[in-house]
């Protein structure tokens, strides 16, 4: 069975890929335990100079494995999830994605957290948190209205509605949609001028372009806290039941 995050690297570019195409790489408590430790190794890697997440098959990622999520243990500041957020919001180096398909839920709020975003021009980006009876996390209440506007933000945030790639790049979520095919060699390529950037001048840049790290951890916390409670919630269940009962498709 193969490792559901798998990752590599070449010339100063660690990639890190979600590996669990047969469900969309909905991520799991076993994923986010690799993504936290990929971060990790990375962050203390001097011979790394920039992150590039993506994912194999038809999406970069569906969001959380609802299955896996309920059946686990409670959310709370230890779990795997929360530790993966934390990594995130605190990781020095320069972040880029390669996104296609359908992108849910966190898979779409992570994507704050990184500098470059190259999306396929197929991709379709879901927030439907409150539809779930949740709140968003990831420090999106923050980072998205900061990114796109206060209304734009509260318009996906409070109806959930999906949105392609052509409106992810004039809100300015992505930097470029490109066709599926030349995806990766284009966030490679972007990967790869980073890398040939004066290493200290670019983290420095970085970092004061990113603002102040302890407000997103607050918010990433802030947020958990509701989370937590909203899991609780007769809300969620139904929701929860709803979802889980519809029929699958193939």
């Amino acid at each position: 069975m193969s490792e559901p995050v798998l990752v590599t690297g070449a010339e100063g570019v660690c990639e890190v890929r979600l590996n669990r195409p047969e469900k969309r790489n909905a991520i799991t408590f076993l994923m986010y335990e690799q993504l936290t430790r990929a971060l990790s190794a990375a962050q203390a890697d001097d011979g790394v100079r920039a992150v590039l997440l993506s994912g194999e098959g038809a999406s970069f990622s569906a969001g959380n494995d609802l299955q896996d999520f309920l059946s686990g243990p409670a959310f709370g500041a230890a779990h795997p999830a929360m530790q993966f957020l934390r990594s995130l919001a605190s990781f020095d180096k320069p972040l880029l994605a390669a996104v296609h398909g359908q992108i849910v839920g966190i898979g779409v709020t992570l994507l704050l957290h990184c500098d470059l975003i190259v999306a396929a021009r197929g991709t379709q980006f879901s927030l439907p948190f409150v539809a779930l009876g949740l709140v968003p996390e990831a420090a999106s209440s923050l980072l998205l209205p900061r990114l796109v506007g206060y209304q734009r933000a509260a318009e996906l945030l409070l109806l959930g509605q999906s949105f392609n790639a052509d409106t992810a790049y004039r809100l300015g979520v992505v930097n470029s949609v490109v066709e599926e095919g030349a995806l990766r060699g284009e966030a490679r390529a972007l990967a790869q001028a980073l890398t040939r950037q004066p290493a200290a001048a670019l983290m420095a840049t970085r970092r004061l372009l990113r603002g102040d790290r302890s407000e997103v951890l607050a918010r990433i916390e802030e947020e958990a806290r509701i989370f937590g409670a909203q899991l609780q919630s007769e809300e969620f269940r139904e929701r929860v039941r709803s979802f889980l009962s519809r029929p699958r498709a193939g």
